[in-house]
């Protein structure tokens, strides 16, 4: 079985991380340079940022992008749902489709317990908490 995140959410997640310590507006190509990827990509990443306002993004050759957010009032699942859409919490485990559709798998009752308290850890997990661990 796998958990994971997409790479454009864990980019998202650093990219915020970074600029928060930074504490300064920061060009596109340095922020990519500094989480490694591409310019491209990171505006992929950062563009869900954007639209939900914890990051500024200002045009032009003296733009750049800024935090704007406190890390403390956004969780590691905000940053993953704003990246990659709300989470589906009635998938069934098994194959792509809602559980109650043809009757529930064998696995659906600790299943559904173990995601709801992987995503209840996830909300109550600020980014401050995830900034402070990696400085350690």
């Amino acid at each position: 079985m796998r958990l994971e995140i997409t790479r454009r959410a864990d980019l998202a997640t650093r990219a915020l991380l970074e600029l928060a310590a930074l504490d300064r507006r920061s060009k596109s190509a340095e922020l990519a340079e500094r989480v490694g990827t591409t310019p491209g990509f990171l505006a992929q990443a950062m563009t869900p940022l954007v639209n939900r306002g914890w990051v500024r993004s200002d045009p032009g050759p003296t733009g750049g992008y800024a935090a704007v957010v406190d890390l403390d009032d956004v969780s590691v699942l905000d940053v993953i749902e704003a990246v990659e859409g709300p989470t589906d919490t009635g998938r069934c485990v098994l194959q792509d489709r809602p559980c109650a559709r043809g009757g529930q798998c064998v696995l659906h009752q600790p299943w559904t317990k173990a995601r709801g308290q992987l995503l209840t850890e996830l909300a109550r997990t600020p980014l401050s908490k995830v900034a402070a661990k990696g400085q350690a």
